[in-house]
């Protein structure tokens, strides 16, 4: 049981405020902070500290001795590496929209680049490394994200309510087949318009999106979003795009599972993210980054409906995010003011527990202790006795605890 140093990742859509308030640094931050990474990633691994303040890196430490660390089970399952990646996420602007790979298609995606000799980090490869890359994100503000698309039907009302005579065939496109594949046509047909047509209906759409909000039309939120979206990205066919996804907001607590192939895009907020430990991203739009609209289709789940919305499993105090990735499980422990009561966590594999609010103790069973902060992260490696948790005052405490998932599958 090991203290964590964590690497900041300063990506230009982060916030200058958010992650060093948590970890209790000088605000604003002199860039844009974005995530916060707590596991063995091989581009950014954390680092235990030692007793002594000696430190000594995760990714190494796990490649040295996979047994201890992540225990037989998981170790044998994953090839003796770490399967999850927890994450702060702070979005003080959107990200870029994406979808990501199941197994299968990663493995294929993967061999496939290492024959044609595409170098991993190069800016066109899909497929860095063969695995899929499920997440899950919880909310710790309020969360704004597009993901998942929405029912046909609706998504035809939303698209009449900004009707332009330039988007009147595309709503009629839709209106004609209201189902995945008439979703698949119109993405497809959207995403491959060419820069001309895309020109000159896009300032269309935005206006249109600004007379619905002036009337105050029911789609103000999608409305805003699509405004924010065009201001950003003026000339990018993610804009057209995000028309189709649905438009959430997450209260703190809340989360949302995103599966192989969901197209996704974080707006604004701070959330817990966990997620398979892979690079493998396939991007729609709204960067400047690599984008690959043939594979993108091949890896794009065009199921539409409503975006689940988790609460959380369990009793008063625990809520356990249930998804079906065995790379990982969140779970999430809260401690009203005044309640100081023990949680006892087993050794059941590698495990990094993070304080969000409050302070805690953490004792083994063997007499050790540490004091984790709000804003810090230990590691447990599954060959630890099982601790014991509880805060240190009674001004209440939050606790996200990440685990591999059933290694067994």
């Amino acid at each position: 049981m090991e203290l964590l140093r964590n690497a900041v990742r300063p990506y230009a859509w982060g916030s200058r405020t958010a992650i060093p308030e948590l970890l209790g640094r000088p605000i604003p931050a002199p860039h844009p902070e974005a995530e916060l990474w707590m596991g063995a990633h091989p581009g950014d691994p954390s680092h235990v500290i030692g007793p002594d303040g000696t430190e000594r890196n995760l990714l190494e430490l796990v490649e040295a001795d996979p047994l201890n660390q992540l225990g037989e089970r998981c170790a044998t399952r994953w090839g003796g590496r770490l399967p999850f990646l927890l994450k702060i996420l702070a979005a003080e602007e959107p990200l870029s929209m994406q979808a990501h790979p199941s197994a299968a298609q990663a493995a294929e995606g993967h061999a496939r680049e290492e024959r044609l000799g595409i170098p991993r980090d190069a800016p066109n490869r899909n497929y860095p490394d063969p695995t899929a890359k499920p997440e899950l994100v919880c909310a710790l503000t309020e969360f704004h994200a597009l993901a998942g698309f929405r029912e046909p039907g609706r998504t035809v009302k939303l698209l009449k309510a900004i009707e332009t005579p330039g988007l009147a065939k595309y709503t009629g496109l839709l209106e004609a087949q209201p189902d995945p594949s008439g979703l698949r046509a119109l993405f497809t047909t959207w995403i491959t318009l060419p820069q001309s047509s895309l020109d000159a209906l896009l300032p269309e759409v935005l206006d249109a999106c600004v007379r619905h909000l002036r009337e105050h039309g029911e789609f103000a939120a999608e409305c805003r979003t699509i405004l924010e979206l065009g201001e950003t990205h003026p000339r990018d066919a993610g804009v057209l795009a995000a028309l189709l996804l649905n438009r959430l907001t997450l209260r703190a607590g809340e989360a949302i599972y995103l599966p192989a192939g969901n197209l996704h895009l974080y707006l604004h907020g701070t959330a817990v993210e966990i997620l398979a430990n892979s690079d493998n991203i396939l991007r729609c739009g709204l960067t400047p980054k690599h984008v690959d609209v043939p594979e993108l289709l091949r890896v794009v789940d065009f199921a539409c409906g409503e975006m689940p919305v988790q609460c959380g499993d369990g009793g008063e105090r625990l809520a356990v995010y249930r998804t079906d990735a065995p790379e990982f499980e969140l779970s999430r422990v809260e401690w009203s003011p005044g309640q100081d009561d023990e949680l006892t966590v087993d050794s059941i594999g590698p495990q990094i527990l993070l304080c969000t609010a409050g302070d805690l103790l953490v004792t083994a069973d063997d007499g050790e202790k540490v004091e984790l902060r709000r804003g810090q992260s230990v590691w447990l490696p599954a060959a630890d006795p099982p601790v014991r948790i509880r805060p240190l005052d009674g001004t209440g405490a939050q606790l996200f605890r990440a685990t591999a998932g059933n290694c067994e599958d």
